[in-house]
């Protein structure tokens, strides 16, 4: 008697150490095929849903063309307009200064007719009755391999044109010439808007970038349509935006104001 109870102590003991293993086995499988359906079902959302995009376009990227010439141009650029004004005006004595451009930014507008609808200049030639300095090559999207350069125009007293090109990081004369196709009616031209601006380019410019701040890239003096004399001044503000200013060179009256939005 005692020996079947023993024994059958055994066998139950034994059965529940089966049935506990038999338990332990399942929940393991079922603990697997949860984290295995899991993990695909993680994979395939992975497959719709694109990740998310964490580099931001350059600022580079969004300029446009005209934008990213004048910031290449402008950044290589040491030497300021009212320094190579001083420079051009210095090396031909007693001159005044008729036009200075920094050469590579918008060129190709340099050519361009100014508008008429609200009394502006109608696009007249420039006192030397030629192409400035800045129109006579290719434009050029970027600095050379010297850099980038002032190209100016000044006027003796008998309106005799000097083209004075300066280097526009170390300021040094490259070049300075008399203008070879002048004639006196171009001489006399240049002579009278001289003596009716009673303005300084450098006015000018002081009076455009109040307007809007930014740099100077180009001074000219024009006609404003037979209604006196204008510096058209030129400022390229930190959006790389351009706004051309129209300013009477009798007063320092803004009498135009653009924007080119390229």
């Amino acid at each position: 008697m005692n020996s079947a109870s023993s024994r059958s102590r055994t066998l139950k003991a034994v059965g529940a150490l089966s049935l506990a293993a038999a338990t332990a086995l399942l929940m393991t499988g079922c603990g697997q095929s949860s984290d295995s359906a899991s993990s695909a079902a993680t994979s395939e959302a992975a497959k719709v849903v694109p990740q998310k995009q964490t580099t931001s376009p350059s600022a580079t990227a969004q300029m446009t063309e005209d934008q990213q010439e004048r910031k290449t141009v402008l950044d290589a650029t040491k030497v300021t307009f009212d320094d190579a004004a001083t420079t051009a005006t210095g090396e031909v004595a007693g001159s005044k200064l008729v036009e200075l451009d920094l050469e590579g930014v918008d060129d190709e507008d340099n050519q361009s007719p100014s508008p008429t609808a609200t009394g502006s200049p109608t696009g007249s030639p420039s006192p030397t009755g030629s192409p400035s300095p800045t129109g006579t090559g290719s434009p050029s999207a970027s600095p050379g391999a010297d850099g980038p350069v002032w190209a100016a125009e000044v006027a003796e007293k008998d309106g005799t044109i000097h083209t004075v090109r300066i280097n526009a990081v170390d300021g040094k004369v490259i070049e300075a010439r008399v203008d070879a196709d002048q004639d006196a009616d171009d001489k006399k031209q240049t002579a009278d808007w001289l003596a009716q601006a009673t303005q300084t380019p450098q006015q000018a410019a002081k009076v455009a970038t109040e307007k809007k701040k930014g740099t100077v890239t180009s001074v000219s003096l024009d006609d404003n349509d037979g209604k006196g004399v204008i510096w058209q001044v030129d400022v390229v503000g930190s959006d790389w935006k351009k706004t051309t200013f129209d300013v009477d060179a009798k007063n320092d009256t803004i009498v135009r104001e653009e924007t080119d939005e390229d």
